[in-house]
């Protein structure tokens, strides 16, 4: 299989495609069972995830609305699950207000030359999202295409949602957002300079230009494993996530500390892996306290690494 085909433009688009519809905002394992499903799909077709920017609801509420998963986070993680092209129409006044029927007739059967769909459960469709996934069903019957509607998945007695995965990052159980997802919550962004404090209390610390549309948990602290281009495995650190009111700040920042960590990462493409909560993010009454409650922070950090040598070890 190539590179995977990103686009807007349904011009671009190989035809005769087996597509998984819907927003997929998280790819979370219900979202991934609904891509599994395109493994019932013949094998000439070519797999296709179809999706909406903006998010529906950000285009009707006109505001921006924080992803789990930006695009350039997405890409990779639906390449693993076997899509071949990212096709993200464009959600336009006309598209919003054509009907189910025609959004079947003249988008995913002229446009996309259909021949196999899946959709989650509560897939909704066409003008005030009128279409239902039965109604889906229905309509591709007419035109010969089968459509797998996939079952919610769950986790203990809740459905797995993104709505339940953002709750679960804002009030810091990353944990439990984890499962949901299938995989760890990702921040990840490009090491710039700082005003170096980290580095003159002894604790040196990378800060990452963190993606403007990336949805961030809970701020405070969080034991992570950090991941760069070319390293040959994770490295365990500490990240906080905040203002840093000690030092009277304004705005968000991502800091991380690589535990025992030599060497320069300016420039670099950090992904840090979140794992576990440590504590909300304090302000104190002097430098040496902070430098204190980092030091904790990292021997707090050595105890997780040490009592949970991988991190499904964990229990919620």
């Amino acid at each position: 299989m190539g590179p995977m085909l990103v686009t807007s433009d349904l011009q671009d688009v190989d035809r005769k495609t087996a597509i998984a519809l819907g927003n997929f905002d998280g790819l979370h394992l219900g979202h991934q069972a609904v891509i599994g499903a395109l493994a019932q799909a013949p094998s000439h077709l070519q797999r296709a995830l179809v999706t909406f920017t903006p998010h529906p609801q950000a285009f009707f509420q006109g505001i921006t609305r924080p992803l789990l998963t930006p695009l350039a986070e997405k890409v990779p993680i639906l390449a693993g699950l076997g899509i071949e092209q990212l096709i993200r129409i464009p959600f336009t006044q006309s598209l919003a207000q054509l009907s189910p029927e025609g959004f079947v007739k003249d988008i995913l059967v002229a446009q996309l030359q259909t021949q196999f769909i899946a959709v989650g459960f509560n897939f909704g469709f066409g003008a005030k999202r009128a279409g239902t996934a039965a109604d889906l069903q229905n309509l591709a019957t007419d035109f010969g295409i089968p459509v797998v509607i996939v079952e919610p998945q769950r986790f203990g007695p809740d459905r797995i949602s993104s709505s339940a995965i953002r709750q679960a990052l804002g009030e810091g159980h990353i944990f439990l957002a984890q499962k949901l997802l299938g995989r760890p919550y990702r921040l990840e962004g490009t090491v710039i300079r700082g005003q170096q404090l980290g580095r003159s209390l002894g604790f040196p610390t990378a800060n990452l230009a963190l993606d403007p549309e990336k949805f961030l948990p809970r701020q405070g602290v969080y034991v992570v494993t950090v991941q760069g281009d070319g390293w040959d495995r994770p490295w365990p650190g500490v990240l906080n996530l905040g203002t840093r009111p000690t030092l009277s700040g304004d705005y968000l920042t991502g800091e991380v500390h690589l535990l025992d960590w030599q060497g320069d990462l300016y420039g670099q493409i950090l992904r840090a892996d979140c794992y576990h909560f440590l504590r909300p993010e304090l302000k104190f009454a002097s430098l040496t306290e902070l430098r204190q409650q980092i030091s904790q922070d990292c021997y707090q950090a050595r105890d997780w690494f040490e009592a949970n040598l991988t991190p499904t070890k964990q229990t919620v």
